[in-house]
Protein backbone atom coordinates (compact mmCIF):
# COMPACT_ATOMS: atom_id res chain seq x y z
CA UNK A 1 0.00 0.00 0.00
CA UNK A 2 1.26 3.44 -0.92
CA UNK A 3 -0.07 6.76 0.31
CA UNK A 4 1.05 10.18 -0.79
CA UNK A 5 0.21 12.48 2.13
CA UNK A 6 0.03 16.21 1.45
CA UNK A 7 -0.53 18.73 4.19
CA UNK A 8 -3.27 21.03 2.97
CA UNK A 9 -4.96 24.29 3.94
CA UNK A 10 -8.05 23.39 1.87
CA UNK A 11 -8.94 20.73 -0.67
CA UNK A 12 -11.83 19.24 -2.61
CA UNK A 13 -12.56 16.55 -5.15
CA UNK A 14 -15.13 16.88 -7.92
CA UNK A 15 -16.68 14.15 -10.07
CA UNK A 16 -18.70 15.20 -13.12
CA UNK A 17 -19.12 18.71 -11.73
CA UNK A 18 -20.28 17.53 -8.28
CA UNK A 19 -18.13 18.05 -5.19
CA UNK A 20 -17.92 14.62 -3.54
CA UNK A 21 -15.55 15.61 -0.74
CA UNK A 22 -14.08 18.80 0.72
CA UNK A 23 -11.95 19.71 3.74
CA UNK A 24 -10.41 22.74 5.33
CA UNK A 25 -6.99 22.12 6.89
CA UNK A 26 -5.73 18.58 7.13
CA UNK A 27 -4.30 15.96 4.83
CA UNK A 28 -4.96 15.02 1.23
CA UNK A 29 -4.18 11.32 0.79
CA UNK A 30 -3.62 9.71 -2.60
CA UNK A 31 -4.16 6.02 -1.85
CA UNK A 32 -2.75 3.20 -3.98
CA UNK A 33 -3.25 -0.50 -3.34
CA UNK A 34 -1.48 -3.53 -4.72
CA UNK A 35 -2.73 -7.11 -5.01
CA UNK A 36 -0.55 -8.13 -2.04
CA UNK A 37 -2.18 -5.70 0.40
CA UNK A 38 -4.25 -6.94 3.32
CA UNK A 39 -6.46 -5.54 6.08
CA UNK A 40 -3.33 -5.51 8.26
CA UNK A 41 -1.65 -3.13 5.78
CA UNK A 42 -4.75 -0.91 5.79
CA UNK A 43 -4.88 -0.72 9.58
CA UNK A 44 -1.13 -0.09 9.84
CA UNK A 45 -1.38 2.73 7.30
CA UNK A 46 -4.41 4.31 8.98
CA UNK A 47 -2.56 4.34 12.30
CA UNK A 48 0.57 5.77 10.64
CA UNK A 49 -1.39 8.55 8.93
CA UNK A 50 -3.40 9.46 12.04
CA UNK A 51 -0.27 9.72 14.18
CA UNK A 52 2.12 11.28 11.66
CA UNK A 53 3.55 14.40 13.29
CA UNK A 54 3.82 16.82 10.39
CA UNK A 55 1.90 19.84 11.68
CA UNK A 56 3.71 22.65 13.47
CA UNK A 57 3.43 23.22 17.20
CA UNK A 58 3.63 26.63 18.91
CA UNK A 59 7.42 26.57 18.43
CA UNK A 60 7.15 26.04 14.68
CA UNK A 61 8.38 22.43 14.85
CA UNK A 62 6.63 19.54 13.11
CA UNK A 63 5.40 17.92 16.28
CA UNK A 64 1.61 17.56 15.91
CA UNK A 65 -0.57 15.05 14.08
CA UNK A 66 -3.69 15.71 12.02
CA UNK A 67 -5.66 14.52 15.04
CA UNK A 68 -3.83 16.93 17.35
CA UNK A 69 -4.72 19.94 15.17
CA UNK A 70 -8.33 18.89 14.56
CA UNK A 71 -7.67 18.44 10.85
CA UNK A 72 -9.61 16.36 8.36
CA UNK A 73 -8.70 13.86 5.67
CA UNK A 74 -9.50 13.98 1.95
CA UNK A 75 -8.84 10.45 0.72
CA UNK A 76 -8.57 9.84 -3.04
CA UNK A 77 -8.08 6.38 -4.59
CA UNK A 78 -5.09 6.42 -6.94
CA UNK A 79 -4.20 3.17 -8.72
CA UNK A 80 -1.59 5.03 -10.78
CA UNK A 81 0.73 5.05 -7.74
CA UNK A 82 1.55 1.49 -8.82
CA UNK A 83 2.38 2.49 -12.39
CA UNK A 84 5.74 1.01 -13.41
CA UNK A 85 7.52 3.36 -15.80
CA UNK A 86 10.89 1.59 -15.97
CA UNK A 87 10.36 0.19 -19.48
CA UNK A 88 8.92 1.96 -22.46
CA UNK A 89 6.88 5.13 -22.35
CA UNK A 90 3.51 3.84 -21.19
CA UNK A 91 3.13 2.85 -17.52
CA UNK A 92 2.40 -0.77 -16.64
CA UNK A 93 -0.26 -1.09 -13.95
CA UNK A 94 0.06 -4.84 -13.32
CA UNK A 95 1.10 -4.25 -9.67
CA UNK A 96 -2.10 -2.33 -8.88
CA UNK A 97 -4.84 -4.32 -7.15
CA UNK A 98 -7.85 -5.35 -9.22
CA UNK A 99 -10.73 -2.89 -8.74
CA UNK A 100 -12.92 -5.20 -6.65
CA UNK A 101 -10.06 -5.91 -4.20
CA UNK A 102 -8.81 -2.32 -4.19
CA UNK A 103 -12.23 -0.80 -3.53
CA UNK A 104 -12.84 -3.02 -0.51
CA UNK A 105 -9.42 -2.21 0.95
CA UNK A 106 -9.78 1.50 0.17
CA UNK A 107 -13.13 1.59 1.98
CA UNK A 108 -11.63 -0.34 4.92
CA UNK A 109 -8.77 2.20 5.08
CA UNK A 110 -11.20 5.13 5.23
CA UNK A 111 -13.28 3.33 7.87
CA UNK A 112 -10.13 2.68 9.93
CA UNK A 113 -9.29 6.40 9.83
CA UNK A 114 -12.81 7.22 10.98
CA UNK A 115 -12.51 4.70 13.82
CA UNK A 116 -9.43 6.65 14.92
CA UNK A 117 -11.62 9.73 15.28
CA UNK A 118 -10.82 11.50 12.01
CA UNK A 119 -13.30 13.18 9.69
CA UNK A 120 -12.77 11.59 6.27
CA UNK A 121 -14.08 12.89 2.95
CA UNK A 122 -13.53 10.99 -0.28
CA UNK A 123 -13.67 11.06 -4.02
CA UNK A 124 -15.52 8.33 -5.92
CA UNK A 125 -13.65 5.09 -6.43
CA UNK A 126 -12.85 4.40 -10.09
CA UNK A 127 -14.16 7.73 -11.34
CA UNK A 128 -12.34 10.47 -13.21
CA UNK A 129 -11.79 13.06 -10.50
CA UNK A 130 -10.64 16.66 -10.34
CA UNK A 131 -8.68 17.28 -7.15
CA UNK A 132 -7.90 20.80 -5.99
CA UNK A 133 -5.75 21.59 -3.00
CA UNK A 134 -3.78 24.35 -1.42
CA UNK A 135 -0.57 22.77 -0.19
CA UNK A 136 0.52 23.85 3.26
CA UNK A 137 4.28 24.20 3.40
CA UNK A 138 4.32 22.39 1.03
CA UNK A 139 4.71 19.17 2.99
CA UNK A 140 4.41 15.98 0.94
CA UNK A 141 5.41 12.50 2.11
CA UNK A 142 5.37 9.04 0.58
CA UNK A 143 4.26 6.28 2.94
CA UNK A 144 4.49 2.57 2.17
CA UNK A 145 3.29 -0.43 4.13
CA UNK A 146 5.53 -3.45 4.46
CA UNK A 147 8.59 -1.32 3.70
Amino acid sequence: MKVIAQRSKAANVTVEGEVTGAIDSGLVLLVGLTHEDTIADVRWMADKVAGLRIFEDESGKMNLSVSDVGGSILSVSQFTLYGDCRKGRRPNFMAAARPEQAEALYNAFNDALRELGLRVETGRFGAMMDVQLTNDGPVTLILESGA
